[in-house]
């Protein structure tokens, strides 16, 4: 006999004994199928397949570092036109 019939057969006998456990418990699956299927969905957006992947242990993570830098003690350059008075550089001379 032909091997490929044998499959047809076999095959056969495969799908009828589905479409009879289909016909009698079809609800049954149709809600066990939508219950998973919403498990699957609420899992997949919580991050459950990022979760799964190993990361590499070497990445790197820019980060911001904010300095504070003492005051300095000069003071600023004079403007051009206008008189410095000069008690305020800590001279406790005054020239008239």
């Amino acid at each position: 006999m032909n091997p490929n019939l044998e499959m047809l057969k076999l095959l056969d006998h495969f799908f009828q004994a589905l479409d009879g456990f289909i016909d009698d418990y079809g609800v049954y699956l149709y809600l066990v199928f939508v219950w998973l299927s919403l498990l699957v969905i609420a899992w997949v957006l919580s991050g459950g397949m990022r979760k799964r992947v190993k990361r590499s242990s070497t990445a790197v993570i820019p980060g911001i570092i904010f300095t504070m830098q003492p005051p300095s003690q000069s003071p600023p350059p004079p403007i051009i036109g206008i008189e410095v008075d000069q008690t305020w550089n800590g001279d406790d001379e005054t020239t008239d």
